[in-house]
């Protein structure tokens, strides 16, 4: 077995010990799909400031984790598809329980963060919006889980 789906399997297994399948997945090839079809996602980052600066999905908002606010998200319409994500989806699945408890009825997670977005090969933009290879791991233990891209901590 090459070391990529070695990596891969026991990232599943991690994302799987980190859920609590509370909010809906969506992977990042399917969310990757709806974007290009230009389908009108509202794409909240729930990592930190500092995560953020390093590099996103094109087109999310920061909502940080640490200091979620129903005042934050009060913009939003209650039927709107909302995809949170972080850096693996165990911090945006709390932030989505949150939205759902607020009446938010069409929220996903996605599934392995920011961290599969890369690892699907898909692009990243950092603070200029310019496509960038690093992706803040948020810290050294856990930037195992990047195979593809450069580790910033």
């Amino acid at each position: 077995m090459n070391i990529f789906k070695c990596k891969t399997k026991d990232y599943s297994e991690k994302l799987e010990s980190l859920y609590n399948h509370t909010v809906p997945l969506i992977t990042a090839k399917k969310l990757a799909e709806e974007k290009k079809h230009q389908n009108p996602i509202v794409l909240l980052d729930i990592r930190s400031p500092k995560e953020y600066a390093v590099s996103r999905i094109e087109g999310a908002r920061l909502i940080d984790y640490d200091h979620f606010s129903d005042s934050e998200v009060k913009d939003i319409p209650l039927d709107a598809e909302v995809v949170v994500y972080c850096s693996v989806g165990y911090r945006s699945e709390k932030v989505g329980e949150k939205l759902l408890a607020l009446g938010y009825t069409n929220v996903q997670n996605l599934y392995g963060g920011i961290f599969q977005w890369k690892n699907d090969g898909l692009e990243v933009v950092n603070k200029e919006n310019i496509p960038t290879d690093s992706v803040h791991t948020y810290n050294k233990s856990w930037s195992i889980w990047l195979i593809n891209g450069v580790k910033v901590y």
